[in-house]
């Protein structure tokens, strides 16, 4: 049995992701800011903890991750956020997530990214979409910077579709969809799979099995 955090942990894609790894026995701690959905997490198999990164620090984080193999940075600001919680949740709470976790002697750290962040952004994106590119791009970069044993994961277009266990994983990718319950069962791969460390993947929807294809590429 692993002891896995997850940041952000109301998301879809952390939903999904608590649900899959506590059917298989894991010890889940669902990080999140709004204590109305304490409920839902723990329906879905985890031990919900109300903690916001926007205004708090790294040390009281870090109090939470004593003992745990792994933490996973799945936040986000949401698309209808604005601007500025892009910077402090996207950039900002991923690199308050990185430096509690390097306190509290987590040395795994999974991050969910976005497809072609690092590619310039289109002379007609919206601020928004700027912003969130921008912000994605300066947390991935931050996180490789530190000496954590990280790991960059860039979905393409997430669906609600029922995940098909299959995708396509590569350094880069052409643009595509992909279900956010695949993009989960990707992150335990990951953590089962020491040898992703210090990779960035970009994935899609494809027809090869999400375990061969992290172990073929780590």
């Amino acid at each position: 049995m692993s002891k896995i955090a997850i940041i952000g942990g109301h998301g879809k894609i952390a939903m999904s992701l608590t649900r899959q790894l506590a059917a298989r026995g894991d010890e889940v701690l669902s990080v999140f800011r709004n204590p109305d959905h304490g409920q839902d997490v723990l329906e879905a198999g985890g031990t919900p903890l109300v903690f916001d990164v926007e205004t708090s620090d790294a040390e009281s984080l870090a109090e939470n991750l004593d003992g745990f193999d792994a933490v996973v940075f799945a936040a986000g600001g949401g698309p209808e956020s604005g601007v500025e919680r892009k910077k402090t949740v996207d950039h900002g709470g991923s690199v308050l997530s990185a430096k509690a976790a390097a306190k509290a002697g987590v040395s795994r750290f999974v991050q969910v990214s976005a497809i072609s962040v690092d590619e310039p952004v289109p002379a007609d994106a919206g601020e928004q979409w700027a912003a969130y590119v921008e912000a994605k791009r300066s947390a991935d970069e931050e996180l490789k910077k530190t000496s954590l044993d990280w790991t960059i994961l860039r979905p393409g277009g997430l669906t609600n579709d029922s995940g098909t266990g299959s995708i396509q994983l590569a350094e880069k990718l052409e643009r595509g969809q992909v279900p956010r319950e695949d993009v989960a069962a990707t992150i335990i791969a990951v953590l089962d799979e020491p040898g992703s460390a210090g990779k960035v993947w970009e994935l899609v929807g494809g027809d090869t099995p999400i375990a061969e294809a992290v172990r073929s590429l780590s």
